[in-house]
């Protein structure tokens, strides 16, 4: 059964999220906090595990991203490449 969606509870993990205006989880990229919810750089939340994929509707699994970002996302699963570069490289 998919979890149900608590619109007091949404509203509360947002306003948690927003806090510190984080940068999109997807892209990198600064959101408008302040645009139009229309907006395509407008600030939402987005499941990382989607509900319809077994997510649960809490903060552990939310994450701050652009309306245009999340729409593109859509219901996918996106792993982690397991590459990161810690340090500067020196080629010479």
């Amino acid at each position: 059964m998919a979890t149900k969606r608590n619109t007091a509870t949404r509203d509360k993990h947002r306003k948690i999220i927003a806090r510190d205006q984080p940068p999109c989880h997807w892209c990198g990229e600064p959101i408008d906090y302040t645009a139009h919810h229309h907006d395509p750089r407008a600030f939402q939340i987005d499941h990382v595990t989607p509900l319809d994929r077994g997510g649960e509707d809490v903060l552990d699994n939310l994450v701050p991203s652009h309306r245009a970002c999340n729409r593109a996302k859509s219901n996918k699963i996106i792993r982690p490449t397991g590459i990161d570069f810690i340090t500067d490289r020196d080629w010479t």
